[in-house]
């Protein structure tokens, strides 16, 4: 059983960058994560921060 992110993000990119939360010293190196059109999201390795695809507003950049 997988647990809940620990914060999700909606954004209007398809791909997107990820270095943590530095403001609570969560911080870890910059990955930049693609997000899958078939599942509308991407999990940061680090982090698990979860980047949620607002298809309504996206850009198409991927």
């Amino acid at each position: 059983m997988r647990l809940p992110a620990p914060e999700t993000v909606t954004v209007t990119k398809w791909k997107v960058a990820c270095d943590g939360d530095d403001a609570i010293g969560l911080g870890h190196p910059r990955v930049w994560l693609a997000i899958s059109p078939e599942t509308g999201f991407v999990d940061c390795g680090y982090c698990d921060k979860r980047f949620v695809i607002d298809r309504d507003h996206a850009h198409d950049d991927h």
